[in-house]
């Protein structure tokens, strides 16, 4: 379960939003996940969102649900949102939950054996990553064309973290549009390792043939 990583401009368009949201002249990169948490303009409906999310495996007893931070900046942000976190009743390890870490910017890749040493494990967010990694905004009508996930700057830094992530033992999966749409994409993340792919429900006996061939040639 990702946390809540809404921009500010999609906060501000929300009913009453423009009240209390920034204006920022590029929200994708500005007051987002992570760096939300712990703000004290936003550190009461975090509060609320923790409740919510203790409230599930507490009581709900689904305590299979992993709880994944977004847009984390920094090995030292993502101590602070678990502080946070553990603050509002959801301590990393008490009654086996787990938090992993939105891989979704450069700094995820490069620092990925420190940020394994602050969360259980990765969830690559393919969209952000290569958008920061190739430097474009996908909203952008001008540029959006440049996009593509399956760009080799973005395939190696794929490539990087998940071996990375191996190399300490955490797990590691991806969340995006790519593996709906691309089977060779599938097979790239299969041969490099990956743990967990999600996909779109219309594509599931596309993607699990291609996983079971790439595996088959593994």
């Amino acid at each position: 379960m990702r946390l809540s990583d809404f921009k500010s401009n999609e906060y501000a368009n929300l009913l009453g939003g423009r009240q209390f949201e920034p204006k920022e002249e590029n929200p994708m990169l500005g007051w987002r996940g992570a760096s939300r948490y712990y703000d004290p303009h936003y550190r009461g409906g975090f509060a609320l969102e923790c409740q919510a999310m203790k409230r599930v495996r507490d009581e709900m007893g689904l305590t299979k649900m992993i709880l994944m931070v977004p847009f984390c900046r920094t090995p030292e942000e993502g101590k602070r949102v678990l502080e946070e976190m553990a603050a509002n009743g959801l301590l990393k390890g008490e009654n086996g939950l787990e938090v992993y870490v939105m891989c979704e910017l450069p700094s995820n890749v490069v620092l990925a054996d420190e940020f394994s040493q602050v969360f259980d494990g990765f969830s690559i967010g393919s969209n952000d990553l290569t958008q920061l990694t190739l430097g474009l905004d996908r909203d952008s009508e001008l540029v959006a064309h440049l996009f593509n996930e399956r760009n080799q700057a973005v395939k190696r830094t794929i490539a990087k973290v998940i071996a990375t992530a191996k190399q300490f033992n955490g797990k590691i999966g991806i969340c995006g549009q790519a593996p709906s749409d691309y089977p060779e994409f599938v097979r790239f993340l299969v041969q490099e390792g990956i743990d967990s792919i999600s996909f779109n429900p219309d594509s599931v006996i596309k993607i699990l043939l291609e996983v079971a061939a790439a595996e088959g040639n593994g």
